[in-house]
């Protein structure tokens, strides 16, 4: 039996009820996310999220990373990090001229957001189902403190609240770093690069000639371009598990993210493998640093003609692919 979303229910049981005209904000879908029950074509999915704005955009939802114009509506679903949800509620409070919904589990901090928003504005009665909650308040002024604004975290460094690593450089980046070789050849990919850490490290070798920074958060990008002035890089806004260069790379170095959602899953990192994989020359590389428990040895075994670990420490490990097979294993 299909279970119902918190949203269709409001809307169905009449707790909520749409604007007749005017464009819907749609902010921080997932790309399991039910809209089935909005009017499609008035919607504006707004997502940094490449593969999920990729998911709506190809299911005809028209999509953007940021509001435009004004909204009659905006629907807030709330996502892992407390600063992401607060920057979204902040942008639809200022750009909706009715209801702001929030949407969102418990472990999203549904129940931390509505004690927060009611100091600050009216709220409905909370409908209470599947682990979470939804409530409305009317837009207006009250939020813009909730605005995200970018932080140093090291010399050079700048972030985004709600970016992997905001707070500082994440040591399992800084340990693949300081282990790559001298050598890394003309061209390199960093899959994954998020802010920019690993990516500016590499650029301190001479010898690059190019190198493609591939990110699927939009926020994480924006920092990365602000983190990096090197004329020889390359920064890409695509899903690291499908996007490939015009021309094969001599490396590719990768810290790949290991969770969907607040689930581990070891099968995003298997497929940043399979993707780095497909990119390299036949004499090429790929540096990789993990968790020691994600079991990535046996994927590059099949990939790779040799696989070896270089380096690492209780917590962390570096692992090598060096010549890619014509053919899996």
């Amino acid at each position: 039996m299909a279970v119902v979303s918190r949203l269709s229910l409001a809307l169905s049981e009449g707790e909520l009820t749409l604007p007749e005209v005017g464009r819907i904000a749609v902010f921080g879908p997932k790309m399991d996310t039910d809209l089935s029950a909005l009017p499609s074509d008035r919607c504006h999915v707004l997502t940094g999220f490449r593969p999920d704005y990729d998911h709506f955009a190809g299911r005809g939802f028209s999509c953007g990373q940021e509001p435009e114009g004004r909204y009659s509506l905006s629907i807030v679903f709330l996502g892992r990090a407390k600063a992401l949800s607060q920057t979204m509620i902040s942008k639809a409070a200022a750009v909706t001229d009715g209801l702001v919904v929030i949407d969102g589990a418990k472990t999203d901090g549904a129940d931390s957001v509505l004690k927060a928003v009611r100091k600050r504005a009216e709220t409905s009665v909370p409908l209470s189902k599947a682990h979470g909650k939804l409530f409305s308040f009317p837009s207006g002024d009250g939020f813009e403190d909730w605005a995200t604004q970018s932080q140093e975290v090291a010399p050079g460094f700048e972030t985004l609240p709600g970016v992997f690593s905001a707070d500082g450089i994440d040591p399992a980046s800084k340990l693949l770093a300081d282990s790559l070789p001298k050598k890394l050849g003309g061209q390199v990919v960093d899959l994954g690069g998020g802010w920019g850490y690993l990516s500016a490290r590499i650029l301190e070798r001479e010898e690059v000639e190019a190198l493609h920074l591939v990110e699927a958060d939009h926020d994480a990008l924006a920092c990365a371009r602000l983190n990096i002035s090197d004329a020889r890089a390359w920064l890409h806004w695509e899903d690291a598990t499908r996007w490939q260069p015009q021309d094969r790379v001599n490396t590719v170095v990768t810290n790949p993210p290991f969770h969907t959602g607040r689930a581990a899953s070891p099968d995003l990192g298997q497929a940043f493998i399979r993707s780095a994989w497909g990119m390299l020359k036949p004499q090429g590389q790929l540096f990789l640093v993990a968790n020691r428990h994600l079991p990535y040895e046996k994927t590059m075994a099949a990939l790779f003609a040799h696989v070896s670990e270089m380096a690492g420490d209780r917590k962390f490990k570096i692992l090598n692919g060096q010549k890619p097979l014509r053919k899996p294993r």
